[in-house]
């Protein structure tokens, strides 16, 4: 990412408000009984931590990944304040390094600042780095949501559709996938009436 995306995020989460609320992503904490009780979790562009240290009060291994150093200051206080351990660590998650078969989740909740060729480059990281019988927790925005404009990118070729999830995750050995349209309420930078699409996949 160039400079000026990491000015957007520091200045994005700057200040001492959470932008998206301490609560977990609703679709996230309702998977809850899916989620191992104990291994290696990821949490990608985690933000201030709201997902991650739900994971880690799961009794997970949490690493939670982000771009901005702001943001991971308040995860850090949100996790201290939670009573939790959570590993963070400052990555581009576009050229992170994925490593192979090491997470036993990964929840992968609204990242679509990524244009297709980037988006492309997350999904097979989060191919690799799943254990076999992984869990992929995954949900983003479809292209209704442009008509609702309360919350997401502008641009439609970063909203999911079912096409390009089931391409992308068709080969796991299993894949559930929910279109819905939903009232979220998320900090200041998510709320209102939704157009969503979420992802239950098993490597």
């Amino acid at each position: 990412m160039s400079s000026s995306d990491f000015d957007h995020w520091q200045e994005r989460f700057a200040g001492a408000d959470y932008r998206f609320g301490t609560a977990p992503n609703a679709f996230l904490a309702a998977q809850a009984k899916l989620l191992p009780k104990t291994g290696k979790a990821l949490a990608i562009a985690d933000g201030e931590g709201r997902n991650g240290v739900f994971l880690a009060e799961r009794g997970l291994d949490v690493l939670s990944l982000d771009f901005s150093p702001n943001a991971q200051e308040k995860a850090r206080k949100l996790a201290a304040a939670r009573g939790v351990r959570l590993s963070v660590e400052q990555a581009d998650v576009i050229n992170w390094s994925y490593p192979a078969e090491t997470f036993d989740v990964v929840a992968a909740i609204f990242f679509q600042f990524a244009a297709p060729p980037d988006r492309d480059r997350i999904f097979a990281g989060i191919k690799r780095t799943l254990k076999p019988g992984g869990l992929l927790l995954l949900e983003g925005y479809r292209p209704k949501q442009l008509e609702y404009k309360t919350g997401g990118p502008s641009k439609i070729e970063n909203l999911y559709t079912r096409e390009l999830l089931q391409q992308a995750f068709g080969d796991f050995s299993s894949l559930d996938i929910r279109e819905y349209d939903a009232e979220i309420h998320e900090g200041a930078g998510h709320g209102g009436m939704s157009a969503l699409i979420d992802v239950v996949a098993v490597k």
